[in-house]
């Protein structure tokens, strides 16, 4: 009696391997030799291509790390650009006298401070003073394109907006308030409030306005 996995149950087995093999052996027909492949020169553009990149390997890494230095350089200005500090160091561009005589509609002064009003009555403060500025600087786009269009931040566009010495004082102060809450995440109260909302009136709504 023999079990699975005894010597003489695989004796069989090793038999019709062998046999199996002998008969691969001696089919007609069948490749069983292989030659090797043929090796091929690749071609002398390539060889000049190759040894041209490696005499300027040198050359190319110094172009390499200065692309990367550029890049990280104006990822940093992109990032540092708007923030307040960075406004202080561009140079102003000098306003014309003639040039500065931006005033509001009274009418559209008045809209914007019962707007700003109904924000400031719901507890957003921030958000009204925001709308003092903003709206502001679309109405002097709007009426003096060349103002806005070459400025990054509302600072620029205070300091290259047509305005009176007045008016530039009061956008100023408008303007560092939205920067405190925007930047320097400061919310602002009800005393920022009121103290932006009557500059912007005082040089909007001054007597003689036109």
């Amino acid at each position: 009696m023999s079990f699975p996995g005894s010597a003489t149950s695989a004796e069989p087995a090793a038999g019709r391997l062998a046999a199996a093999h002998q008969a691969f052996l001696q089919a007609k027909g069948l490749q069983r030799d292989f030659a090797p492949m043929p090796t091929q020169a690749p071609p002398a553009w390539l060889l000049h291509l190759l040894q041209a990149l490696r005499d300027a390997a040198p050359v190319l890494k110094v172009l390499f790390w200065a692309g990367v230095a550029l890049g990280v350089a104006a990822l940093v200005w992109v990032v540092v650009r708007d923030l307040p500090l960075a406004g202080r160091f561009r140079r102003r561009k000098p306003v014309p006298a003639q040039s500065a005589d931006w005033r509001p509609d009274a009418g559209a002064a008045r809209a914007l401070l019962a707007d700003a009003d109904r924000l400031a009555a719901a507890g957003r403060f921030d958000d009204a003073i925001h709308l003092l500025l903003f709206r502001s600087i679309e109405d002097i786009g709007a009426r003096r394109p060349e103002a806005v269009r070459a400025a990054l931040t509302s600072r620029d566009i205070v300091e290259a907006a047509p305005l009176s010495d007045a008016g530039r004082a009061a956008f100023r102060l408008i303007a560092e308030a939205v920067e405190r809450s925007f930047f320097g995440g400061r919310a602002a109260g009800r005393d920022e409030f009121d103290r932006c909302r009557g500059e912007y009136q005082a040089f909007a709504l001054a007597e003689g306005a036109r």
